[in-house]
Formats: C-alpha cells, sequence, structure tokens
C-alpha cells in the first residue's frame, strides 16, 4: 500500500490556530482605539490652534494698531518741533541780517580810513614821514574798531547759532523720515490678510536685523531730539534779544574825526604843491646846462673821429715803408717826418680824451644831480596823487553811509597782513 506524503513544516495545533486568530482580534482593535484617540487629538488640535491663530492676529493687528498711534504721536510732535526750528531760524536770520546792515554801515568810514593809510603807504623816500595826517587816520580806524567789535561778535554768535539750529533740523528731519517710513511699513502690514496677495514663507523671518532698538532705545532717542531742539530755540532767542540790545552807533565821533582828517589831508596837499613848483624850477635849470655840457661832448667825440682817419694813415705809410728791401730801409726825412705826425697825433687824441672823460664826470654829476631832483618829483608827484585819491576817496564819506554799504562779508572780514602791519607802525 503506497504511503501518503506529508508537507514538510511545523504543524500548530488548534489551540495555537484559535490564540493567533485571537491575538490578531486584539491588535486590531487597539489600532482602533489608538487611531480613534489620534484623531480626537488631532481634532482638538485644529480647533485649539485653529483659535489661537485667529486670536494671535487679532492680538497682532491690535498692537500695530497700537504702534501705529504711538509713532504717529511722535511723528506730530517731531513735525511740531520742526515747524518750531524752522520759525527761529527765520527769526534768527532777519535779526542777523539787521545786525549786519548796522555792522556794515560801519564799513564805509573804516574802509576809506583803511584805504588812505594803504594809499599813503605808497609814498616814497623822504616823502615817507609819520604826518599828523597818519595820526588822525590811525585814530579814525581806532575809534570805528572799537564800534564794530560787540556788533562783530554778536554777528558771530548768530552764525554758530544758525549752524546749531540747521544740525537740530537735519537730525528731526531724519527721525522724522524714519517715523513716516515706519508707519508706511506697519501700515502695510496692517492691511495685510491671509487672503492677500503676495504672501510667501521667508528664510528666518524672525532674526533680529542689525543696528535694532529696543523701544526705550527708540523712545529716548526722539525725547533727545525734541529735546536739544528746545534748548537751542531757547538759546537763540536769548540771543535774538541781546542783539537788539547791542544796535547803536557813535555818530558824532566819527563826523569829528572825518573833519580833522580832511583837514590835515588839505593841509599837507597844500605844502606837496609848493615843494613840487621849486623841484620843478631846478630841473628846468638842470636840463639846459646838461644839453650844454652834451653839445661839448658831441665836438670833443667829432674832434676824436676826425682825427682817427690821419693817425691810421701815418700809420699805414710808416708800416707799407717797412717792407722796403736792403739798403733802401732807410730812416730819411720820410720817416722822421711821419714818426712825428704820430707822435703829434696821439698827444692831440690823448688830451682830447683828457677833456672828454673830464666833461663826461661833470655830465654825470649833472646827470646823477637831475636824476635825484627828477626822482623827488616822481615822489613828490606821486605824494600828491595819494593825497588828492585819499582826498577823492573820502569825499564818500559826505555822502549818506547807507548809499555806500560794500556787500562784504561781515563774518570774515579782518585786515591783511599788509594792512596790519601798517597799522601797527602808528
Amino acid at each position: 500500500m503506497a504511503s501518503l506524503r506529508v508537507k514538510p513544516g511545523q504543524r500548530l495545533t488548534v489551540s495555537d490556530w484559535h490564540s493567533n486568530s485571537h491575538q490578531i482580534s486584539s491588535n486590531a482593535e487597539r489600532q482602533r482605539w489608538g487611531s480613534h484617540c489620534t484623531r480626537q487629538e488631532a481634532r482638538g488640535l485644529r480647533s485649539e490652534t485653529s483659535n489661537k491663530t485667529k486670536w494671535d492676529e487679532q492680538d497682532t493687528c491690535t498692537r500695530l494698531s497700537d504702534r501705529i498711534d504711538e509713532v504717529t504721536k511722535w511723528k506730530d510732535s517731531l513735525l511740531k518741533c520742526l515747524e518750531d526750528v524752522d520759525t527761529e531760524i527765520k527769526a534768527l536770520t532777519t535779526v542777523k541780517e539787521s545786525t549786519e546792515k548796522a555792522l556794515a554801515a560801519t564799513s564805509l568810514p573804516l574802509d576809506v580810513a583803511i584805504e588812505c593809510l594803504t594809499l599813503r603807504e605808497g609814498r616814497r623816500g623822504n616823502d615817507l614821514v609819520r604826518d599828523p595826517v597818519e595820526a588822525e587816520l590811525h585814530k579814525e580806524v581806532e575809534v570805528i574798531d572799537r564800534a564794530r567789535k560787540v556788533l562783530q561778535q554778536k554777528v558771530s554768535q548768530a552764525f554758530e547759532q544758525l549752524c546749531l539750529l540747521q544740525e537740530v533740523r537735519q537730525q528731526l528731519t531724519f527721525d522724522l523720515r524714519h517715523k513716516i517710513e515706519a508707519l508706511d511699513v506697519d501700515r502695510s502690514c496692517l492691511s495685510l490678510n491671509v487672503n492677500s496677495a503676495g504672501l510667501s514663507l521667508k528664510l528666518s523671518p524672525s532674526r533680529v536685523p542689525p543696528g535694532s532698538t529696543d523701544p526705550q532705545q527708540w523712545e529716548k532717542f526722539s525725547h533727545y531730539n525734541c529735546n536739544r531742539a528746545q534748548e537751542e530755540m531757547r538759546a537763540s532767542t536769548q540771543l535774538r534779544e541781546a542783539m537788539r540790545v547791542i544796535m547803536g552807533q557813535t555818530h558824532n565821533e566819527l563826523e569829528a574825526q572825518r573833519v580833522a582828517c580832511d583837514f590835515a589831508l588839505r593841509k599837507r596837499h597844500r605844502e606837496l604843491e609848493r615843494a613840487l613848483d621849486e623841484l620843478h624850477w631846478q630841473q628846468s635849470n638842470m636840463k639846459e646846462e646838461i644839453q650844454e655840457m652834451e653839445n661839448d661832448l658831441r665836438g670833443l667825440e667829432d674832434d676824436l673821429q676826425a682825427k682817427m682817419a690821419p693817425l691810421k694813415l701815418a700809420h699805414t705809410r710808416l708800416e707799407t715803408r717797412t717792407y722796403r728791401p736792403g739798403a733802401d730801409l732807410c730812416r730819411d726825412q720820410v720817416q722822421h717826418g711821419l714818426t712825428d705826425e704820430v707822435q703829434q697825433l696821439e698827444g692831440t687824441m690823448t688830451a682830447l680824451k683828457q677833456k672828454r672823460a673830464q666833461s663826461q664826470d661833470v655830465l654825470h654829476a649833472l646827470s646823477q644831480q637831475l636824476t635825484r631832483i627828477e626822482e623827488d618829483i616822481a615822489c613828490k608827484t606821486s605824494s600828491l596823487s595819494l593825497e588828492r585819491r585819499s582826498l577823492d576817496t573820502r569825499s564818500k564819506l559826505i555822502v549818506p553811509p547807507e548809499k555806500h554799504v560794500p556787500e562784504t562779508d561781515t563774518f570774515n572780514r579782518t585786515l591783511s597782513p599788509v594792512k596790519s602791519r601798517q597799522l601797527e607802525l602808528a
């Protein structure tokens, strides 16, 4: 009888089979319960996070709105402070210009006095004297300078204060511009919602950008700018009041000194005219004598030139006769006559040259004296011209000074080193 072949492998018992089925059912029940719990937790988390997201978004909008209100408040404060600074700058500029006009009113007499001193420094030789005119002009400069110092100081202070106000204004403008830009950014953020276009995930959006500040630093910065602006405006107001007080003139002293200077100048002008007339008379006589001497010198020169041809002729004859041959090279009467002729011509020319040299010395002395006279005439003429120019320059002081206010930089108006040295000579 054939045997039944059994499939190789381990055989389970019925009890093992029931245990395995029960285990599979238990695992399925447990997996479904775990899934049910996970689903319930997920639903709870979804509900919780959905509400929290809405509340967080609402809270962010509220904070943005509060921040916008706070920044707007500071923007309005900065804008008001900036308007006050602009008003103060305009007021200080107006007072400064008035002070400059008061200072410029003294510029014409000072310019005229310095110009006269400078012109008279052009005198040369013996005319460069310390006369009463120079003393009066230096006195006039001192009188005017005393009236200018305080005004010049206040104008300089106003210029420095304007620079400070401009610096404050620039800082306020800088802060205000940043506040406006920050408002635009925050308002743009406030207007966004989940349905807005252009939303995307960003790389590290929660990073802290370089240069970030905390709220205390931010508020302190704007508070400092406003406080500094207030301090500079108070200082500017005090300076304006002081500048209004210091606007005075010493017209009577300037007028008295002008009359004294004009009188001294006219007196000196008349003295120079008399001295120049005397020098012109001496110059005319000296030129006549020089002309006579030059004529005589030309005669001597003509005589010397006239003797040159006969001397050349005698020299040539003597030299030519030295080539006679042999015994014919004889010292005959012709030879002696030519020798005597040469000696006589040379003696005559020597005497003429001596007299010419003597005449030239005399002419040189006359020319030197004439040169001294002409130099003195030139000095006197130049000095007289300078005195006339000084009188013409000072004639501007007769016209009301406001018609001659020069357009100069009163902030940097100082005497040149040459003029300062000239004033120190007094």
